[in-house]
């Protein structure tokens, strides 16, 4: 593993913490350019001005480059060589942003947070601002995660609690409210992990039935106890789907639904 010798600026130090391109910003772009340095010297065989038989190639110039991270937005001086390409490990090609931001992002929008939100965060915390479309836009690569997760191969789960959560989604230029269907397992040694997650239409017995094929196709096996609400095409495909496994009604569900039928006065909450 190559060392390398950072020179620090005394003025920088004194300003380390003070925040912005003026601290730690500017102390790492001032780390960063003295590391590209170091490197443009040893694929050369040369540093500046240095004249070595070993030498294999000469200088062109810096080219400036500009990485958005999470200590602000960074312009490195990036070496350029006359007779080939320079190559860096810090960042790869046609790269924007600091790869530890881009995650921040993408976790910022898996727990909830709007893109709208996501930019004003940017904008405060990190000195520039990333519109709607860029930030949507980083957040495709989630898409390949959440399918390897969605599709990884199953094993036997004993028990299962099954429900669906409606939520907003954009479809044909237009919101509409899409059903998620989710499945929580839990190992025979008691650990609790979801085996899928599908968007429907409604929570018909069909969609129900095509989620639980989905699933045993992918190896789900084993079945013996689930836990639901009483939809009743929730409850037909279980039964359709797991024969022989034991249904229980929902308690959290059942609890719920006896509330609504109770007067305000007898310990019914308002609907908020």
């Amino acid at each position: 593993m190559a060392e390398y010798e950072v020179k620090v600026n005394e003025a920088l130090l004194s300003n380390l913490l003070s925040g912005g391109k003026e601290g730690l910003g500017e102390r790492v772009e001032s780390v960063l350019n003295q590391v590209l340095e170091v490197q443009a010297g040893e694929q050369l065989g040369a540093g500046r001005y240095e004249r070595r038989e070993e030498r294999t190639g000469y200088r062109n110039g810096y080219r400036a480059r500009h990485l958005y991270s999470r200590v602000g937005p960074l312009t490195l001086r990036v070496p350029q060589f006359r007779d080939g390409a320079f190559s860096t490990e810090i960042f790869q090609r046609y790269q924007r942003s600091e790869q530890g931001l881009v995650l921040a992002l993408m976790e910022m929008v898996v727990n909830g947070v709007s893109t709208r939100k996501v930019t004003k965060i940017t904008g405060e915390l990190c000195g520039t601002a990333f519109s709607k479309s860029t930030v949507s836009r980083l957040c495709v690569a989630l898409d390949t995660r959440v399918r390897a997760f969605n599709e990884r191969p199953l094993e036997r789960f004993p028990f299962l609690l099954i429900d669906a959560l409606y939520v907003k989604a954009r479809e044909d230029e237009r919101i509409v409210s899409r059903a998620g269907l989710l499945v929580s397992g839990i190992h025979a040694e008691g650990y609790r992990e979801v085996p899928g997650l599908r968007m429907g239409d409604s929570e018909s017995e069909g969609f129900w039935r095509d989620m639980f094929d989905w699933l045993k196709g992918r190896g789900l096996h084993g079945v013996a106890f689930v836990v639901s609400d009483e939809h009743k095409g929730l409850v037909g495909a279980v039964r359709r789907c797991f024969q022989g496994a034991v249904w229980q009604r929902c308690q959290v569900h059942f609890g719920r639904n006896v509330l609504s039928h109770t007067p305000l006065k007898r310990g019914r909450r308002p609907t908020p």
